[in-house]
This record gives structure tokens, C-alpha cells and sequence, in this order.
């Protein structure tokens, strides 16, 4: 009896055998390419600025985008094929493009690392020396409550390192009446009104802030001031509500 079955179960095994190799073939291409590019932007987070200049940056953002760019072209030459092939299910396909989707998305993150380091090295006449570079949230996991990024840099003159300190106060309404609350009163992450900071490139500061009952935030500020022989202030001016809204 098991003699008669085994050439209709080696038939099944054979038809199928076409999608499944394709299927597993893309998906260990989309999670390698994904796995390097997360690495090495873990890596940058984690060390800093761990190239010894920021042109070394520069080349190799250059380099893991043309790299990425060709894989994603790959990628999406083989979604094209399976596509047109029948022997392929419907699940594979839902994984291929969110594949493309991700692959796409952190070539736009590279690009706007590598938009930030020329920034740095290649500057305008009009942005030179400290700069408030941006500042991001993130909604945390309660609504009232936002993981913060403050990110400040160098322009231009960069041999030597910049230090001062800079304040960041969130101004709104409680109570029908104005109101501004400093970043030291929201987050337990900074401890003094003025943050210090010492870099020659950039620097992060990130921490996690909760907005007070009964306050609503219309505007947040960032008054940055370098002291010493390079003495100088950078101001910027973030909306609120374009800050909360992704």
C-alpha cells in the first residue's frame, strides 16, 4: 500500500518545490539586507561617532547606499518574477513586498544620514558653527508621556571640540493662561536647567518626558550656548503639534 502512495506524495512534493525555494531564497536576501543595515545604524547609535572623521562617514553612508540600492533593485526584479509565476502563494508575495517596503525604508534613513554628515563637512555661509540640527518625540506607551531626541552639531569648524550647555523649555496654555515648563520639570532623564555638552561633531541628548495634567503644549524651545573661544548661541523654535504627529 505505501509503494502505490509514494510516486502521488513524490508528485506533490515536486510541484511545490519551485515556490517554496523562491520564497525561501527572498526572504533569507530581504532579512540579511535588513540585519547589516540595522547593525551598522545600531552600531553609529551605540559608539557615537566611532570613524575617525566624519568624511569617513561620509564615504562609507555613500557606499551602504549604492549597495543597498542594488540589492532593493534585486529584490524588486525577483518580486516581478514571482508575481508573474503561479507556483508561488499569496503569503510569500505579502512577505516580499513588505521586503521592498523595508528595504526602501532604510535607504531613506541612510540618505538622510549621509544628507546630515555633508551638512556637517560641506556647510552653507549661512550655517556655520553650533547648530540645533532637530528634535524628535515618539509617542511613549502611555499618552502623556514621549521619547525625546535633541541632536546638536558643529558646522564647518570642527578641528576642536565645542562645550557649553543648552535649555529646552516646552511653552503652553494651563488654565487659560501662558505658561513654560522646563525639559527639567518633564523628564526625569535631566537634572539642571542647562544640559551640558562637549563635541566636535554632534551630539545626542535622549531621554523620556511626561506632559503635566491640565497643560497643553503649543510650542517647544531650545536655546543652545557654547562657551569659551567659540563662543556662540544657536536658538530653535520646534511646533508642537508637528512634533507629536507621527
Amino acid at each position: 500500500m505505501s509503494e502505490s502512495r509514494r510516486p502521488a506524495e513524490e508528485y506533490v512534493v515536486i510541484r511545490h518545490r519551485p515556490g517554496y525555494r523562491l520564497r525561501r531564497s527572498l526572504i533569507l536576501l530581504a532579512f540579511s539586507i535588513i540585519a547589516a543595515v540595522l547593525g551598522y545604524v545600531t552600531g553609529m547609535a551605540q559608539g557615537g561617532f566611532r570613524f575617525s572623521t566624519a568624511e569617513e562617514s561620509r564615504d562609507r553612508l555613500e557606499e551602504q547606499v549604492e549597495d543597498l540600492r542594488e540589492q532593493n533593485r534585486k529584490a524588486s526584479q525577483q518580486l516581478i518574477n514571482l508575481e508573474r509565476g503561479r507556483t508561488i502563494d499569496a503569503q510569500a508575495l505579502n512577505q516580499a513586498r513588505r521586503a521592498i517596503v523595508d528595504l526602501e525604508t532604510q535607504i531613506a534613513s541612510l540618505k538622510a544620514d549621509l544628507t546630515f554628515y555633508k551638512n556637517i563637512m560641506a556647510p552653507s555661509e549661512t550655517s556655520k558653527g553650533l547648530q540645533v540640527d532637530r528634535f524628535t518625540m515618539q509617542q511613549g506607551r502611555q499618552d502623556d508621556t514621549y521619547g525625546f531626541k535633541l541632536v546638536l552639531t558643529q558646522i564647518g569648524d570642527n578641528k576642536s571640540y565645542i562645550s557649553g550647555v543648552v535649555a529646552v523649555n516646552v511653552i503652553g496654555m494651563r488654565n487659560k493662561e501662558k505658561e513654560v515648563i522646563a525639559l527639567r520639570d518633564l523628564s526625569e532623564d535631566i537634572d539642571d536647567l542647562g544640559v551640558k555638552f562637549r563635541f566636535r561633531y554632534f551630539q545626542d541628548i535622549e531621554g523620556l518626558l511626561r506632559v503635566p495634567d491640565g497643560f497643553e503644549p503649543i510650542e517647544l524651545q531650545v536655546v543652545a550656548r557654547a562657551e569659551g573661544k567659540k563662543s556662540s548661541q544657536a536658538e530653535r523654535t520646534f511646533d508642537w503639534n508637528e512634533l507629536t504627529e507621527n
